[in-house]
């Protein structure tokens, strides 16, 4: 199957020096869901700003389809990753929750022809058609998550990286998000320590801490491995 990230020995310290990843390797094929669990401070999402290339590896590569990122790359990287926050306020800033979406592709040079269809289509994909000149602040958590992805959805991305998506939210608002996320086509990479709903969403989990992969399975068999989530802090 076509890869659509490859991280090749993915080494990263912080400026001050403190380590983050060491020699990370992971392959995710096109349209596979996967989950990137692990304990608070484990390097999710260390990793996770690598992939949209907000940090820039101090060792080895991370490769997006066929482009590899470095500093003249990163904003192409970004066209192609998008990140959906776990706060939607940091991606929520617009008058309408219509205009929030078409922010992201106007940037990126999308034409006013096509900026409507592109807006009316992420809305559609999260059920938010009703709402499209509602204010933000007028939204529940649930929709504001929802309007948060469809601000990433317009830009088309190769790879949908969620942050903690779950968190926060009701139970009817977790399974509205869930319904959605599993109706999408797009490679996705959901960072969370959220095991159930991990479950729900995706076929594959790795395992972090300190900084290393320390497992790669099925989800299902990585969340059956008992001794294994107590080692690392997840249960």
């Amino acid at each position: 199957m076509t890869a659509a990230v490859t991280l090749r020995g993915v080494g990263y310290r912080y400026p001050d020096g403190t380590p983050a990843l060491h020699d990370i390797d992971l392959d995710v094929a096109a349209g596979e869901r996967v989950a990137v669990l692990g304990p608070n401070g484990a390097g999710k999402s260390t990793l996770m700003l690598h992939l949209n290339g907000v940090l820039v590896p101090v060792s080895g590569t991370v490769t997006i389809h066929d482009v590899e990122l470095s500093r003249k790359t990163a904003r192409e990287i970004r066209r192609r990753v998008g990140v959906v926050f776990q706060d939607p306020d940091d991606q929520l800033f617009m008058p309408t929750v219509a205009q929030d979406v078409a922010f992201g592709p106007a940037n990126f040079g999308v034409d006013e022809g096509e900026l409507d269809a592109r807006v009316d289509e992420a809305l559609a994909a999260v059920g938010m058609k009703a709402l499209a000149d509602r204010a933000p602040g007028r939204l529940s958590v649930g929709e504001r998550r929802r309007a948060a992805l469809a601000t990433v959805l317009s830009c088309r991305p190769d790879v949908l990286v969620l942050d903690e998506p779950s968190a926060n939210l009701d139970p009817v608002a977790r399974r509205e998000l869930a319904e959605v996320l599993c109706t999408l086509d797009t490679t996705l990479l959901l960072v969370t320590h959220d095991l159930p709903y991990a479950a729900r969403i995706c076929e594959r989990a790795v395992l972090l801490d300190e900084g290393r992969i320390v497992a790669d399975r099925p989800i299902t068999e990585l969340l059956g491995d008992t001794a294994l989530l107590a080692q690392h802090r997840m249960s």
